[in-house]
């Protein structure tokens, strides 16, 4: 991700359109601010369609994402949210069912970056929205473009199913059908 390497992969180039669907939840107004204007800047320098929608929380995130993933056209999503460690066990659900969601969202074919920090206080969630330093916003939106590169690079080929059109024929007068 952004920010915690140094060794950062230029984003891929795209044949055609691409469009992603940014999905966050504003708990945070400055943090969520310095999150969307980081991944929304990745995907407009990639040349990519952007859409936003907001959730209530990051509990939801991986929903609207796989309900966007069932529904609609877009190629990949961009997962965007801040959970701060608070006095009860809700912060560790939290964290730990969006990440499980999205990471089964993942394997099921979605194209998805993870941008959902999860942090101790605000200065660490801070250093994470911040573009210039940390910016796991904009490498969340990379990462989702990677996945997208990589998905598209990976299709297989249209063999269609069962018997290809004229394989198949038969003659009732000689010994029955044949496979060509």
């Amino acid at each position: 991700m952004a920010g915690h390497s140094d060794n950062v992969l230029a984003l891929p180039t795209f044949d055609r359109p691409t469009r992603v669907l940014i999905v966050i939840a504003p708990y945070y107004g400055a943090i969520s601010a310095a999150q969307l204007a980081s991944a929304r800047a990745v995907l407009d320098g990639a040349g990519v369609a952007h859409e936003t929608v907001e959730m209530p929380g990051s509990l939801e995130i991986p929903t609207a994402i796989g309900i966007a993933h069932r529904q609609t056209d877009f190629d990949g999503y961009v997962a965007l949210g801040c959970v701060i460690r608070g006095r009860t066990s809700h912060y560790d659900v939290v964290v730990n069912e969006s990440a499980r969601a999205i990471a089964t969202l993942g394997l099921a074919g979605a194209c998805i970056g993870n941008g959902i920090i999860t942090v101790e206080n605000m200065e660490q969630a801070e250093e994470r929205a911040d573009a210039d330093r940390l910016d796991t916003a904009g490498g969340a939106a990379a990462a989702a473009l990677h996945l997208i590169a990589l998905a598209r690079t990976m299709r297989k080929a249209d063999t269609g199913v069962g018997f290809k059109p004229g394989s198949f024929h038969h003659d009732a007068a000689t010994k029955g059908p044949t496979v060509a």
